[in-house]
């Protein structure tokens, strides 16, 4: 009897699908980053709660507000942040470009006069490859009640004092370290009044030929105590859209009949901001959300997907509108505004060090690959090839690794490493019943953001 069993048992193994056996060997594997982990731990709530109160004291960041001041308005708060951009350059022997980006508003709905929206920027340049970009942002300005209050009191703790104090560390850490690519730490102006600063800095990087591969809006990673009576510090938020919005007719009819609508370089990149969270973050889940924005409203990296590019929006799980856009006040019981009190220092530094390690892995790592493309129609087995990577820019380049998941599963499932080569061939792996997508490896494991074939999918050249 045993040994018919373990016939029909041989049998049985005989007849199940190839795929089954090149699933079960594929199982997605990672190599573990000791300087992530670094990353991670260096990050300071100190300076976090520092930076913080130190933005808030500016009494008012109202886009309108004083530029004269020294103690209050938004130009003495910008003044301070560009000081503490060029006190960290110095630290790292002057290896951030720090600057003022501007641009004179007027004739628009809630900037009528005219206004120079100034930004300040802090480019820490790649050693290899100084043209490939990733970006982290946070806003400058604050508001009350009435969006076009400028002189009282609005002390943006959380939106988003939070951002850019995050932002500032995150320029900390990251500077004591060289990478490949470029780092991009913003804080930007005008998001209140209409998201003005990450359009000047999108079509400025856009004529400059930025090859913008990620932008990292970081809009309130402050609160904790949500209005709907949950208080949750171990999770966060990450905010994709999908279809990019410069979509082409013929780029949308191609995407209709091979697929490609959850896997946006947007969403590949949110894909990639939670794995980062999963293995380097202790007791942070993050949600990647199907979705531009909250419903039915906007942030400062939607400027950047306007043009095409890769952006998300990070931010806390559990709002709290009591606090947000809100005069000072107290009615029936109820502290009305957006005070330090409403903000969690420690939440602000682990996702700040969520920040910090994604934008290390991914300057790191090799660019993402170009040109991705794939065949297999009614054939058993799965293509894709690419576009070789240019060597001088990517010196740290091992090879390439295939992605592959069911068309209904969140995350990546299933992975093979394939070397150095443009093209390769999944046996026996149908390509009706699964995404797929190739990442650059680097030569001590750093990996891209898996690319989706297609214009779908593409993160640019």
């Amino acid at each position: 009897m045993k040994n018919l069993i373990y016939l029909n048992s041989l049998f049985l193994t005989f007849w199940l699908a190839p795929s089954t056996y090149i699933m079960a060997s594929a199982q997605t594997t990672y190599q573990d980053q000791t300087k992530l982990h670094q990353i991670v731990q260096s990050i300071s709530t100190q300076n976090i709660e520092q930076d913080i109160t130190k933005l808030v004291g500016f009494g008012t960041r109202h886009t309108l507000s004083d530029t004269q001041s020294e103690t209050r308005g938004i130009g003495a708060a910008r003044r301070w942040i560009k000081s503490e951009f060029d006190a960290i350059s110095k630290q790292c022997g002057d290896c951030l470009e720090v600057y003022y980006q501007s641009q004179v508003i007027e004739g628009e709905k809630r900037i009528p006069n005219a206004t120079e929206v100034v930004s300040v920027i802090a480019i820490q340049r790649g050693v290899s490859d100084p043209n490939r970009y990733v970006l982290m942002s946070g806003d400058i300005d604050s508001r009350v009640s009435d969006v076009m209050d400028f002189t009282s009191n609005s002390p943006g703790a959380n939106d988003n004092a939070t951002g850019v104090a995050g932002t500032l560390e995150a320029a900390r850490v990251l500077s004591q370290y060289k990478f490949n690519g470029s780092i991009v730490y913003a804080a930007l102006a005008g998001e209140e009044q209409g998201l003005f600063g990450g359009k000047i800095l999108a079509e400025n990087a856009q004529k400059d030929g930025w090859r913008l591969k990620a932008v990292l809006n970081n809009d309130m990673i402050g609160n904790i105590a949500g209005i709907n009576g949950v208080i949750n510090n171990s999770s966060a938020r990450v905010f994709a859209e999908g279809t990019r919005v410069t979509e082409t007719e013929k780029e949308a009819t191609t995407r209709r009949f091979t697929g490609g609508e959850v896997d946006s370089p947007s969403r590949n990149l949110a894909r990639y901001i939670d794995w980062i969270a999963d293995r380097y973050i202790p007791n942070l889940d993050t949600m990647v959300i199907y979705r531009l924005d909250r419903f039915g409203r906007g942030g400062h990296h939607r400027p950047f997907n306007d043009l095409g590019y890769p952006a998300v929006r990070i931010m806390e799980t559990n709002e709290n509108y009591n606090r947000q856009h809100q005069d000072l006040r107290s009615e029936n019981g109820i502290e009305y505004g957006d005070t330090l009190a409403g903000v969690n220092f420690p939440y602000v530094a682990k996702l700040t060090s969520l920040n910090a390690a994604s934008l290390a892995s991914m300057a790191w790592a090799p660019s993402p690959p170009a040109k991705v493309q794939i065949s297999g129609a009614v054939q058993a087995s799965t293509t894709l090839g690419w576009q070789a990577s240019n060597k001088q820019q990517n010196p740290q380049l091992a090879g390439y690794k295939i992605y592959w998941r069911y068309t209904d599963a969140p995350q990546w499932q299933y992975s093979k490493y394939v070397g150095d080569v443009t093209e390769y061939t999944l046996e026996n792996v149908v390509i009706d019943n699964y995404f797929f997508g190739v990442a650059s490896v680097s030569k001590d494991g750093f990996e891209s953001p898996v690319v989706f074939p297609g214009s779908a999918g593409s993160f640019g050249e």
